[in-house]
């Protein structure tokens, strides 16, 4: 297959972390484009560069171009991917993708006419440590997601230096609404947010500045779809303080909090903290991962090697156009949370009357949230775990194919598990022993003096084991009784996944 040709227009700043990824795949920079002559000059002969335009439709009417990497300001997007889409060339767009949600959707009307790959760039979706953090929650390293917290710290110093049209363009985006951290920045944000745990549903935004332009310091939170899910982003500005980076003079770090373990990653930007990028706690401790890339360049040239792929038919574009889209709506909502002074549902983005729908769906939420069942019932009084009794002999000797060791390495204990009669189970006694990373389950007491006693009602402990009762809830309202080192019973619900 012969190189892909690659047309970059918009020679700024950014342009720098891009085009090193060309370097490691089948393509190459077979053009450059910028309205500013002499940066564009500048950059054909420091990439070795054939091909050199101004104007970005003398680029699409090149037939020896295959792509456009399109790395200008957003309120040029549209205009330049609707061109190049018509000129039939694959498209990496710089991100966010549009201004508003209307000249998204014709971009993806376009794009999609075309046949073209249309993906939208962002750098934090193929940076190392990003990329493993969403392969271990997905491996179930930390259990089921619950929380994810974001902070994003920039300094008035520090880092390379930003041209001065760069700050240009970017006060006008300020002026229009947009502000450089919550929407420019903040897309990397709600982009890992979105790529680690999921789709979002409403957002609730406290945005204000300390000197009318820079939009910080702000606290953002939000909701995830369908589950009791939520993550929160705190944005930062210290003028007065340096902050060590290769780049932009700002970082950030991240925290992934699961039923059973704790993700953390750092240094997306800058270097403020030492240490490896991307570390695991579990119950057995900490897990240090050294062996990935933490530059921050690193996410472009994954960002690159992504577009490549897509074009050759190897992989999905990420971030296609329809998640670019998502991206945007709740970059946007913040925006509106902020303004509006309420929580913004990214559904009401989309109406024609987008309080009239809010004030619904808050109703609606309100009428579902008396339905439920009382807070005792919630905790589990009065349920009839005695319909799971018949289960709890086989669910307790199957326990041995659940055990973790690498949970609690090291970890000896001997458990006593007493079953009191219910429904069709007789009473019966266990006996649990972990000792050298290995566990034996046998019937009958064991050890004169085991660590730890368990007394509990077969159905109710049947139900702890079918993930329908937690342990902690059968404990406070009497139904699990323990004795000896209580607090060896979390070790236990960790080691076998209860």
């Amino acid at each position: 297959m012969a190189s892909i040709q690659v047309g970059i227009i918009g020679c700024g700043r950014i342009s720098d972390l891009h085009v090193p990824g060309y370097q490691a795949v089948d393509a190459r920079i077979a053009a450059v484009c910028d309205t500013d002559e002499a940066c564009a000059q500048r950059r054909r002969e420091e990439w070795g560069v054939q091909k050199l335009f101004t104007d970005y439709r003398d680029v699409l009417a090149d037939p020896e171009i295959d792509a456009v990497e399109i790395l200008t300001p957003q309120p040029l997007h549209e205009k330049m991917v609707l061109d190049a889409a018509r000129s039939g060339k694959h498209i990496a767009l710089q991100k966010p993708m549009a201004t508003d949600l209307a000249a998204a959707d014709r971009m993806l009307a376009a794009a999609r006419d075309a046949g073209i790959v249309f993906r939208v760039t962002d750098n934090y979706l193929h940076y190392p440590p990003i990329v493993r953090a969403r392969q271990m929650i997905q491996d179930g390293l930390v259990g089921t997601p619950i929380s994810i917290r974001i902070k994003m710290i920039s300094g008035g110093a520090g880092g390379w230096e930003i041209p001065p049209q760069a700050w240009a363009w970017r006060m006008q985006e300020k002026a229009a609404g947009r502000g450089m951290q919550t929407v420019d920045h903040g897309h990397h944000l709600w982009a890992t947010a979105w790529y680690l745990l999921g789709s979002v549903e409403r957002v609730s935004a406290w945005i204000d500045s300390v000197d009318g332009v820079i939009d910080s310091p702000s606290v953002i939170m939000w909701k995830y779809k369908e589950t009791a899910r939520y993550g929160m982003c705190e944005f930062v500005h210290a003028a007065d303080l340096t902050i060590p980076s290769n780049y932009y003079a700002n970082d950030e770090w991240i925290e992934v909090t699961g039923s059973r373990g704790i993700i953390m990653i750092r240094r997306c930007t800058g270097k403020l903290q030492a240490g490896p990028g991307l570390r695991l706690f579990t119950s057995g401790g900490w897990r240090h991962y050294e062996d990935l890339d933490t530059d921050w360049q690193a996410g472009f040239s994954g960002a690159t090697h992504n577009f490549i792929n897509a074009i050759n038919g190897q992989e999905a574009p990420l971030l296609d156009g329809p998640q670019g889209r998502e991206i945007l709506a709740f970059a946007l909502a913040v925006g509106r949370s902020a303004q509006k002074r309420r929580t913004v549902y990214l559904a009401e983005m989309d109406k024609r009357f987008p309080d009239r729908y809010a004030r619904r769906q808050k109703k609606r939420e309100l009428r579902q949230q008396q339905a439920h069942p009382g807070l005792l019932a919630r905790l589990g009084f009065g349920r009839k775990d005695a319909a799971y009794a018949f289960q709890a002999l086989e669910l307790t000797e199957s326990l041995v194919e659940r055990y973790d060791p690498e949970v609690a390495p090291g970890w000896e204990v001997a458990v006593d598990l007493h079953l009191l009669p219910q429904g069709d189970c007789p009473e019966t006694t266990y006996h649990l022993a972990i000792q050298n990373g290995k566990v034996a389950l046998t019937t009958g007491g064991g050890a004169s003096k085991p660590t730890m006693t368990l007394t509990v009602p077969a159905g109710t402990w049947a139900a702890i084991l079918l993930g329908k009762r937690r342990m902690e809830t059968a404990f406070l309202q009497g139904h699990l009784k323990v004795s000896g080192k209580a607090e060896e019973g979390l070790r236990l619900k960790a080691t076998f996944g209860m």
